[in-house]
């Protein structure tokens, strides 16, 4: 969009420079350190029929960091009769395919990386039955691994991704090694360690805290892409990538359980752990393994919730509610039943936004686990099970 003004301003008040957009609808401001900044867009200079879609936000605040780009996104909508934003044309048209079609991508985006971090959920609960609240803050040891290698030390974020799988695979090993396994063998009650698992994630979070600091921060590689328009899908190629990644492991994993000993010695402790180890199966040496699978999955799926949002020190437990939904509806205990929950979650929620505000997208997480529990307990692959 052509000819839109745009300033911006420091925190102290200061002006930093304005900037005018170009027939790309692009603008760039040079600012002069990091630091927070307020950038306005100025509604006398939008075209005729055009609107911001949300009249309160004309101003936004932005934090830019050393050395990295900042984007900053207005919402604009076609403007209605006195002037402000109109509703998007819902009667078949190109305007609500054009809304729908990137939401569903994205939707499909969250929904793999909520499957990531809910396959390694899943089986750690169907093979010990523990449900394992610090599960987010595998996902935030994950990407903040993955930050400090690439950010602090240097490393490219390919291969800081991949030390980081590897480092998140030895804390889950170690986790339950070192932790979970000696409390089973004292013969702690699965209530008593469930809550154990929750005091272990407020520990995790606020070390995370400490270190860290409150603020989010990018990782330095992959930060300003320009859009590859697929049809009517706009998206950076490092979605593309992340989302092809995603899908490899998730197969890996999948193969791995239905074909391998280990995948299948997996299934046996799941299905019945004491018959498991009467027939020879090496119980702890079975959960161990699924341990170190799923802190590597899980170290993997916060690098790519931190590719596509800012590394900060509660990106786990802000997700986690979205992977026990995925884990319910699927089903628990089952690792397909986990990517599939986890798919309709994250399309629930994105494409929800067509008609609720985006700042309640969340709900629908909840909304999923209600349901579910009221009408089919089991998940979707989940069996149904006699008590008593």
């Amino acid at each position: 969009m052509n000819g839109v003004k745009i300033s911006v301003v420091a925190e102290d008040g200061k002006p930093v420079d304005d900037a005018t957009s170009g027939a790309d609808g692009k603008w760039e401001v040079p600012v002069p350190k990091a630091g927070k900044y307020k950038v306005t867009l100025d509604t006398s200079t939008l075209p005729a029929g055009v609107a911001l879609k949300f009249k309160d936000r004309s101003t936004l605040d932005v934090q830019v960091y050393e050395g990295s780009v900042r984007n900053v996104l207005f919402a604009l909508a076609r403007a209605g009769a006195k002037g402000g934003a109109a509703p998007a044309a819902d009667d078949g048209g190109t305007s609500f395919w054009d809304r729908v079609a990137p939401l569903t991508f994205e939707g499909f985006n969250l929904g793999l990386i909520i499957a990531l971090a809910a396959m390694g959920l899943s089986l750690v609960f169907g093979t010990t039955g523990l449900t394992n609240f610090a599960h987010g803050e595998l996902l935030t040891f994950g990407a903040m691994c993955a930050y400090f290698f690439n950010v602090v030390v240097g490393v490219h974020l390919v291969w800081a991704a991949l030390l980081s799988v590897v480092i998140g695979g030895i804390f889950g090993y170690g986790q339950d090694r070192f932790f979970w396994g000696r409390l089973r063998r004292r013969g702690s009650s699965l209530v008593a360690m469930m809550i154990i698992s929750i005091g272990l994630a407020l520990f995790l979070r606020y070390v995370f805290l400490f270190f860290f600091g409150g603020e989010g921060a990018p990782f330095a590689d992959y930060n300003a892409q320009p859009g590859v328009q697929v049809g009517p899908i706009s998206a950076a190629p490092k979605n593309f990538v992340a989302m092809g990644i995603e899908l490899l492991v998730l197969v890996i994993v999948g193969v791995a359980l239905l074909k391998t000993r280990i995948g299948k010695a997996a299934r046996a402790v799941s299905d019945n752990p004491a018959l498991a180890a009467s027939s020879g199966i090496n119980v702890d040496q079975v959960i161990r393994i699924i341990w170190t699978v799923g802190g590597a999955v899980a170290s993997l799926a916060g690098v790519m919730l931190g590719l596509s949002q800012n590394v900060s020190y509660q990106m786990g437990f802000q997700i986690l509610l979205l992977v026990f939904a995925g884990v319910t509806l699927g089903g628990l205990g089952t690792a397909f039943g986990a990517l599939v929950g986890s798919i309709v979650v994250g399309l629930f929620i994105q494409l929800s936004t067509v008609v609720v505000p985006t700042e309640l997208k969340t709900v629908g997480a909840l909304l999923v686990l209600i349901l579910v529990m009221l009408f089919r307990p089991q998940g979707i692959l989940g069996r149904r099970e006699r008590i008593g």
